[in-house]
């Protein structure tokens, strides 16, 4: 499994949003500009998010775009997940993949299911929420 760009960006796009959290929309440009990522490319990926409900946006003057949930409500798997396709190691463990003929006898399938399973697992575990920038440090002391 290699995770292409466009799931690494979609990543760092929704880690940004969720630390750059607010009632109103983040412009596209700022984000494009924070993440060095280019604008038209950057436009593919948050079409994709906002077409399944990831993010929302806005055009106009005010526009942007904005998270439809709370950081800590979003997956690192799911996010990966809807950019990549599926994160299958091996194409008999894709969804929708063909019966493989060698199935019965497959002394592999085990060890790939269980690598798929852990790797599944681990993403689904981690949020945006824990990936996200901690509060400024120091502004947690109290007297």
């Amino acid at each position: 499994m290699i995770v292409s760009t466009k799931g690494r960006y979609a990543l760092r796009v929704m880690i940004d949003l969720a630390e750059h959290r607010s009632e109103k929309y983040v412009p596209l440009k700022e984000v494009a500009a924070r993440q060095e990522i280019s604008e038209k490319y950057l436009e593919n990926i948050l079409k994709v998010l906002v077409q399944n409900g990831f993010l929302e946006g806005l055009r106009g003057k005010g526009g942007g775009y904005r998270l439809t949930r709370s950081p800590d409500q979003y997956t690192v798997g799911e996010i990966l997940t809807l950019t990549e396709g599926n994160l299958a190691t091996v194409s008999c463990l894709a969804p929708g993949a063909p019966v493989c003929h060698r199935m019965a006898n497959c002394r592999t399938y085990e060890m790939w299911k269980g690598l798929d399973d852990m790797i599944s697992n681990y993403f689904n575990k981690i949020t945006l929420a824990d990936l996200a920038a901690p509060e400024e440090a120091g502004n947690d002391y109290v007297i």
